[in-house]
């Protein structure tokens, strides 16, 4: 396994109040919360490199994280879970719970629609990847999902624009792939974030852990989430 400690770390703090899952950037629950910035962009993709950042908190329950994304070309098709979101104006959220897990890919489109998998073995083949999971209707029912934009976007919205994603994720829904989680002082889980946008005027492929090759699905290029009390 690859040397990840030279990754990005982020720092996960339990929550001091509940997120309401309203899109608050700068609410009470979150404006205290340190974000990150996706700002590792791949050479392939074209000049446009929309500002994105993201914050992560947690309680007994689950996570809770959002986006932000400043952009100028934003475009949404893509309705039902387990579309190809990415083709759209989207963000993604990848996460490994245990180091030696599977991962699992969370991928929101800046209409609320969401494809999603637990991936043990990353290695492209003809109809996706070797060793993958896609998650049920039931299971995607198990989180939520704030969107600040309209289900549909379309023609592309080719204006400067502010839109944002919020969600939760319970534990009990790693747990069901994974086993019993223990969240405990100084815990590591291994993550990225990514923004991208395939099929829109100006694709795009950013990541908050630089990726070595265009593909997001490369668990030896997470960075480090560390929780706190």
């Amino acid at each position: 396994m690859a040397n990840r400690m030279k990754n990005p770390f982020y720092p996960v703090s339990r929550v001091r109040r509940r997120p309401e899952l309203l899109g608050l950037w700068d609410g009470s629950a979150w404006s205290e919360v340190p974000c990150l910035t996706i700002a590792c962009f791949r050479p392939e993709g074209s000049r446009h490199r929309p500002v994105t950042q993201a914050k992560l908190v947690y309680d007994l329950d689950g996570l809770f994280g959002m986006f932000q994304v400043h952009d100028n070309y934003v475009r949404c098709l893509r309705t039902r879970f387990q579309d190809p979101v990415y083709k759209d104006s989207c963000v993604e959220f990848f996460v490994q719970p245990k180091p030696e897990s599977g991962y699992f890919n969370f991928e929101i489109n800046c209409g609320g629609a969401l494809l999603a998998s637990y991936i043990t073995d990353s290695t492209r083949v003809h109809d996706g990847f070797k060793a993958c999971t896609h998650l049920s209707e039931t299971d995607s029912r198990r989180l939520r999902i704030f969107h600040s934009m309209p289900t549909v976007v379309e023609p592309e919205l080719s204006v400067e624009t502010t839109w944002r994603i919020e969600f939760f994720i319970p534990f009990a829904l790693f747990e069901d792939y994974l086993g019993p989680i223990v969240i405990e002082k100084e815990s590591v889980w291994h993550a990225n974030f990514y923004k991208c946008g395939d099929d829109t005027s100006h694709p795009h492929w950013g990541a908050w852990s630089p990726v070595d090759e265009l593909n997001f699905h490369l668990p030896r290029c997470f960075g480090r989430l560390g929780f706190a009390e």
